[in-house]
């Protein structure tokens, strides 16, 4: 598949899944780039906003299975990963596959379980397996994970920890629709017996790797992939942040760079794409000092600053 053909692909997704979601395109956009660079997504939104919705219909757009957690304190791992039950018949263990085993799976409210349970998903979101007594069992490929957690009921939840939120490549928010969307909204509710709308499948699930595979041919010019790096040191060098963003937040900048320029339309990395998704890549990797914390500094605010402070390379748009 060449690039032309995937950003085509990618606009009927979103226009796919704007017919069932109310919501911003910038947000359906950058949802779209943790798919397209295999990695995860990280919801931080108050409830009724449509999260649930958004992780089916991105599914259903792509043609991949879906699967719900709803995570809650008395939560274990193996209600997650599955577990080897005794099968009276043979006379054997067998191993019981949990709800991990989809291709999207959304792991809603995700903080309020322990960290024992939360753990559960560092192996299947970083390698893509779950092992269980002992036997490692492989998960469907592609595998996405949509994480939502609620910003503003913090009693009986357990943060995540820095370990758990790198292995999501963005982390960004719907926000309330606007007046148009709303009133949309209740015209929905007024019938009651219309079906809740879904999105069109739009592709094969065989396509969506080919789509992520298309990311590896997109050029990025050797002073735009210096602006990423610089980026990324720069947040360890500011005096509100105890830990900056690590090497791997500075390549996962890299991947959804890439995706951006394809779903812009273009095979190559553009400034603009880096600015765009410095954001919602690094914001969440980033843990301030007590005192900025005391202070009332938000991540993004940070973030923001480092984009002042490190200067944009001038870059030619690569010709042919």
């Amino acid at each position: 598949m060449d690039q032309s053909t995937a950003t085509e692909r990618c606009e009927r997704v979103l226009d796919a899944v704007s017919s069932a979601v109310v919501a911003d395109r910038e947000f359906l956009e950058t949802v779209l780039t943790g798919v397209l660079a295999r990695g995860h997504v990280l919801l931080e939104d108050v409830p009724g906003t449509g999260k649930t919705l958004t992780a089916r219909s991105f599914a259903d757009a792509l043609g991949l299975s879906f699967s719900r957690i709803q995570f809650t304190p008395d939560l274990l791992p193996a209600d997650i990963t599955g577990s080897n039950v005794f099968d009276e018949g043979t006379g054997e263990f067998e191993f019981s596959p949990g709800p991990v085993f989809a291709n999207v799976v959304l792991a809603d409210e995700i903080n309020r379980a322990p960290p024992k349970t939360q753990a559960a998903l560092l192996e299947a979101m970083g390698e893509g397996q779950v092992t269980v007594d002992g036997t490692t069992h492989e998960l469907p490929d592609p595998f996405f994970v949509l994480a939502t957690q609620n910003p503003v009921e913090q009693e009986g939840t357990f943060g995540l920890p820095e370990a758990q939120r790198d292995r999501f490549i963005v982390k960004t928010s719907m926000g309330y629709p606007d007046f148009d969307g709303e009133r949309e909204l209740v015209d929905r509710r007024a019938d009651r017996t219309s079906k809740a709308p879904s999105a069109e499948s739009v592709l094969a699930g065989d396509e969506v790797a080919a789509v992520q595979r298309v990311l590896e041919s997109v050029r990025v010019d050797g002073k735009l992939r210096d602006y990423v790096v610089a980026l990324g040191r720069e947040t360890r060098q500011d005096d509100r942040v105890e830990v900056g963003v690590s090497p791997r937040g500075i390549q996962r900048l890299f991947e959804v760079s890439r995706a951006r320029a394809v779903i812009a339309g273009r095979d190559y990395v553009a400034p603009d794409d880096v600015k765009r998704a410095v954001r919602p890549t690094f914001a969440h990797r980033l843990v301030l000092t007590d005192e900025a914390s005391v202070r009332g500094t938000e991540r993004h605010e940070v973030v923001t600053d480092v984009l002042d402070a490190v200067a944009v390379p001038a870059v030619e748009a690569p010709q042919g």
